[in-house]
């Protein structure tokens, strides 16, 4: 089948690349003459693993190419994905529909004869409507065109393999014709075993915003837990282990850290809210629901500014290398990162922060260019007060505290987001601290019933007259404020 994607960001790049993956004719559409240069190339101009790969191999075939003109798209298929971005509009009011109503706008004029349209980007319930009206009043083939949603489920750095082996396919249509495309484009998948629901374009809608708000209440529930586990002493890992073996909750988007960022989850919960405030009496409990989820998560950020403060005391002049500024491991995608915004707080605090990230400092240093940008990790940690971790990039956990410790004025690493193992540090002489107490192995020993025998599990540190921790570990050494927690001596 001959099908355009519209709009070629990490969405519809990815799409397009796999559509031409199970078989199809595919021909990419966006207005930035740069990225589709590159792309006609055989490379995506953002990270995301795999895809480069892809993209080459197909268009090196011909089975995708990628234009600017909408009236090449026109005359290339009668099916075309939607895939253009709706960010949040400011002060949480909603999506931005612009580019998606910019697109069928563009597009319209073009479409002389029956046309599908198939929106994949994430809006509000009663997109598919509306933008049939538009298209009804600007196309010439007006009564032939029908719009149907089919929302994707993409995780940064997975898009490739979630596009190609989903949990899901959704469909909205309005007909048995758009049932019967749906089908065909979707059958290499379904055939391999991929589920396809099918149902009307509003519940379509609505099964995006719903999915990443139920996402993001799993993080934020877990942040919270996290600080009932401050007062308590409790384990947050270890307490997350154990919900997550339970088959009802699952422990994806259980870790205790920082919070949900990016270009999805943090825009989803507030636009979900923004729709839920306009139904009116009957949307005022899932607004309430929303807005603590958006409070929670907006929390965490202060949490580890606090305690950067707390550990290091003035701010000014001290020297803090940042190691993470992508929102999350696996992307280069630094929108809403919860790790750029602490390092921006922290800066204008008075703090000297150098970032260093495996994939994303180039974009980290075009949205926050006053902050300082190392080119590896023992660079950013050069002759700095405090490493504070932000992302749980498999590299850093990988790193020789040995090795840091070299370049460091002071063995202080604030871990953010849980990842790297405190013991390991601790023995070479660190102090450990984060917002939440875990133990040394971040997370419950399956095999045994006695963790940790011996050894201090003091991880963080929070506000308070210090005194000592009191573990009686010979040589633990740890400071500790009254309210410290996650110490046993079992």
């Amino acid at each position: 089948m001959r099908l355009t994607v519209i709009g070629c960001g990490h969405l519809g790049a990815t799409h397009a690349a796999c559509m031409a993956e199970i078989g199809h004719d595919v021909l990419g559409v966006d207005i930035d003459e740069d990225k589709v240069g590159l792309l006609n190339t055989g490379r995506a101009w953002f990270f995301e693993p795999g895809l480069d790969e892809m993209l080459s191999r197909h268009t090196q075939a011909g089975r995708l190419r990628f234009t600017t003109s909408f009236a090449e798209a026109a005359r290339f298929g009668t099916v075309h994905f939607l895939g253009v971005g709706t960010p949040d509009l400011p002060e949480g009011g909603g999506y931005d529909l612009s580019q998606v109503f910019g697109a069928a706008r563009a597009l319209a004029p073009h479409l002389t004869g029956p046309a599908l349209i198939i929106g994949k980007s994430t809006v509000p319930p009663g997109m598919a409507l509306r933008l049939a009206a538009e298209l009804g009043k600007t196309a010439p083939a007006a009564d032939a065109i029908e719009v149907a949603w089919n929302p994707e489920f993409l995780r940064e750095g997975h898009a490739v393999a979630d596009t190609l082996r989903p949990d899901r396919i959704v469909a909205g249509v309005q007909s048995p014709m758009a049932e019967a495309i749906t089908r065909e484009i979707y059958r290499p998948l379904t055939d391999a075993g991929v589920p396809l629901i099918v149902t009307d374009a509003v519940t379509a809608e609505l099964v995006k915003g719903a999915a990443n708000a139920f996402l993001a209440a799993k993080v934020s529930f877990i942040n919270a837990m996290s600080d009932i586990c401050a007062v308590t002493g409790a384990d947050v890992a270890t307490l997350a282990d154990a919900l997550g073996m339970d088959a009802r909750i699952g422990r994806a988007f259980l870790t205790a850290g920082l919070g949900y960022g990016g270009g999805c989850l943090p825009k989803d919960v507030r636009g979900l809210r923004a729709f839920a405030a306009s139904t009116g009496a009957r949307g005022a409990g899932a607004v309430r629901l929303l807005t603590v989820l958006d409070e929670i998560n907006s929390a965490r950020r202060w949490q580890v500014v606090g305690l950067a403060q707390t550990l290091l005391g003035e701010l000014p002049g001290k020297r803090i290398a940042l190691w993470g500024a992508a929102f999350k491991p696996g992307t280069d995608d630094v929108r809403d990162s919860p790790g750029l915004d602490v390092a921006d707080r922290l800066c204008r605090l008075g703090a000297e922060v150098v970032v260093h990230d495996p994939q994303a400092t180039g974009n980290a240093l075009v949205a926050f260019p006053h902050l300082g940008y190392a080119d590896s990790a023992a660079a950013a940690a050069r002759q700095a007060d405090a490493v504070l971790v932000v992302t749980a990039w498999p590299e850093f956990a990988m790193l020789d505290p040995a090795e840091t410790t070299a370049a460091v004025r002071d063995r202080l690493l604030i871990d953010a987001c849980q990842a790297v193992d405190p013991a390991r540090w601790r023995a070479a002489g660190w102090t450990v601290a984060a917002p939440f107490p875990t133990s040394p192995s971040k997370g419950a020993d399956v095999t045994s019933s006695t963790l940790l025998r011996g050894r201090c599990r003091i991880d963080h540190v929070r506000a308070g007259a210090s005194a000592g921790c009191g573990c009686g570990v010979p040589g633990c050494g740890v400071q500790a404020p009254t309210l410290a927690v996650g110490v046993s001596q079992r």
